[in-house]
């Protein structure tokens, strides 16, 4: 069928015959996700950029040992936080969870007042500060899930442990999260 769009499948498929094509367009797919997740875990830009370049690099010369069939970026996300992590480690450092919540606003909507405005980016803050203050692995798994919008298919490739795992720390990370915010509201 001329003119239909190729699949991840037929990406992968002409990739792993030599179509370097074929793979630029995986790269150029996924390197948005590949970035913010190589940052999530490595905690700056410069390092995530490399850890992501050098993810796709190792990707493309272990595609022969990509299960056919397989979902693509689960795969490609495990690599990646390979290279984030090993990074991470080797500078020595906590990576420190840098994100920005949205405001929530839907287009159309009214523009909230600047008192409210305030507020929101009080509790957001708030937020962000006790989502920080999370061990790393609670911090990971939330961060993958509810920011980077990953599958736990996906959270699971990319922390490294079994969809399982990823099911009870996020159970288990939202509950410590709750009594973290719930017990400000006690002391304030």
């Amino acid at each position: 069928m001329v003119g239909r769009p190729l699949t991840e499948e037929d990406l992968v498929s002409r990739a792993k015959r030599g179509d370097d094509d074929a793979y630029e367009e995986l790269v150029t797919a996924y390197q948005g996700i590949a970035f913010r997740t190589a940052y999530l875990i490595a905690g700056n830009a410069a390092d995530a950029e490399e850890a992501a370049q050098d993810a796709f690099v190792k990707a493309y010369r272990a595609l022969g040992r990509f299960r056919s069939g397989a979902p693509f970026r689960p795969w490609l996300l495990q690599i990646v936080a390979n290279e984030a992590r090993n990074r991470r480690r080797s500078a020595g450092r906590r990576g420190r969870l840098e994100l920005r919540a949205a405001a929530g606003a839907s287009p159309g909507d009214a523009a909230p007042s600047p008192e409210e405005a305030l507020l929101r980016g009080e509790r957001r803050d708030e937020l962000l500060g006790r989502l920080n203050a999370l061990p790393d692995r609670d911090r990971l798994v939330l961060a993958c899930r509810y920011f980077l919008d990953l599958s736990e298919e996906e959270t699971a490739a990319a922390l490294g442990c079994r969809r399982g795992t990823v099911k009870s720390r996020t159970a288990r990370a939202l509950e410590r999260l709750r009594a973290d915010l719930g017990s400000e509201e006690h002391d304030g």
